[in-house]
């Protein structure tokens, strides 16, 4: 598996034409970069209540199933990352109300790094609405991972694109 490319100029990089460049990497790595599938899907991602993650992980799952009628495997992706991302970010919202794991700013040289780096961690709270959204999010994500054409797009972009670096 390549690691997604960090160092590519992903502002003037159009993905739908150039699916080449496109590495599937770990996670939710490139979510918020790939274009245009990051302007299609991020205008419906929400979680905030168990409601409005069903409406968006729904609308997600429909443009999911979009993007594998068009076999196109890197819009599908993203928005499988979309999903994984909504099952994440919900579920940190659903133990600290804020969003924030770690009392503080994280130092200058710790930017972009994951991790407490001497900081205290918060205390857990528990937000139920959050977790049932983060729930909703997992179980669309579950469907997305596991679709067979999903997978058998994701293999032949791996066999076509990623083996040859």
């Amino acid at each position: 598996m390549q690691e997604f490319d960090c160092s590519l100029d992903y502002g003037s990089i159009d993905f739908r034409e150039r699916p080449d460049l496109y590495r599937i990497g770990r996670g939710e790595q490139g979510v918020l970069k790939v274009e245009p599938y990051k302007s299609e899907i991020l205008p419906h991602w929400k979680f905030a209540t168990p409601e409005t993650a069903r409406a968006s992980s729904e609308h997600i799952l429909s443009m999911f199933a979009r993007y594998l009628d068009d076999d196109d495997f890197v819009g599908a992706d993203v928005a499988r990352k979309f999903l994984q991302m909504g099952f994440t970010r919900a579920r940190r919202y659903a133990n600290y109300p804020a969003g924030k794991k770690y009392v503080g700013p994280v130092p200058a040289d710790k930017k972009g790094q994951s991790g407490a780096h001497g900081r205290r961690r918060l205390a857990r709270q528990h937000d139920p609405a959050k977790a049932e959204s983060a729930r909703i999010f997992k179980a669309a994500w579950d469907r997305a991972a596991q679709d067979p054409r999903y997978l058998a797009l994701r293999k032949q972009h791996r066999e076509r694109y990623e083996s040859r670096i």
